[in-house]
């Protein structure tokens, strides 16, 4: 699944400037007075070498010498900022694993570190990107949501909060749609209850995804399927009462009703929402 852009923009034109930031950010920390044990110009001509390669796009080679910054000077304020610099080229050159095993060690090093809420943003995208379609495992996708739920939770006031709210919502309403491929696996298979289970985890975990109306419509045949006449047309009344005129709704009443012209009315009254009911 290409996630190099989406409907929140592009994580990766987005935070290119990010390693011109450092290194300015890094030349004003240098004319401040680093120890002269540390060798201040060898090793901002190492940092510098590492940027030049990450401009060029060299990004493996990049990454190692960023991590050479830290080995040869691991005391210095070049070597802090070249730890989150490797994670970021590892990233860039889609070594994802590499990339958050970088940041899980920024953050461990450095957790009060400006960077941070970046450092958890860049992981967050590591996983978003690695997700795949609904027909594969979501493993991935559970790690993007946790991740960006962590970074929102702890820095909510973060200019990447707003991006990772977005892209929560997205990848919540992939798990649903995951949710919903087995469901009608086993709808196809007969196999009804275990059908019905899928469907209620959708109406119950992801209630605010676009899933929601097929789900229901889903439940509608299922329980059809096995004979809950009621409870069949209680969840159609729910659709129509929530989703009026939605196509789901219309394939529903044809089910209850016998392909009478739908109409809300003909329906019997919803009983009251469930405590979850987002709508």
């Amino acid at each position: 699944m290409n996630r190099k852009a989406n409907s929140s923009g592009h994580p990766r034109r987005a935070l290119a400037g990010m390693f011109v930031a450092l290194a300015l950010l890094l030349s004003a920390c240098a004319s401040s007075g680093e120890d002269d044990a540390y060798s201040e110009g060898a090793v901002e001509r190492l940092y510098n070498g590492a940027l030049n390669l990450l401009q060029n796009e060299d990004f493996e080679e990049a990454a190692a010498a960023f991590d050479e910054v830290e080995r040869q000077h691991p005391y210095s304020v070049w070597a802090t900022k070249a730890q989150l610099m490797a994670a970021y080229s590892h990233y860039q050159n889609n070594a994802y694993d590499d990339a958050v095993v970088a940041i899980d060690r920024f953050v461990q090093l450095h957790p009060s570190n400006r960077d941070v809420p970046y450092a958890y943003y860049l992981k967050s995208l590591s996983y978003y990107e690695q997700i795949s379609d609904v027909g594969r495992d979501q493993q991935m996708t559970q790690l993007a949501l946790k991740s960006m739920q962590d970074l929102v939770t702890r820095f909510p006031d973060s200019k990447y909060a707003r991006d990772a709210e977005l892209k929560i919502d997205l990848t919540r309403d992939h798990l649903a749609g995951k949710e919903m491929e087995i469901g009608r696996y086993y709808e196809n298979q007969r196999r009804y209850l275990a059908a019905i289970n899928r469907f209620k985890i959708v109406l119950e975990s992801y209630q605010t995804t676009t899933h929601v109306p097929e789900a229901l419509h889903r439940l509608t045949e299922t329980y059809q399927a096995v004979g809950l006449i009621g409870e069949a047309r209680k969840t159609a009344a729910i659709l129509g009462h929530n989703f009026p005129g939605n196509e789901w709704y219309i394939d529903s009443f044809e089910i209850v009703e016998g392909g009478q012209t739908p109409k809300t009315e003909d329906l019997p009254e919803p009983e009251p929402k469930p405590w979850y009911w987002p709508f």
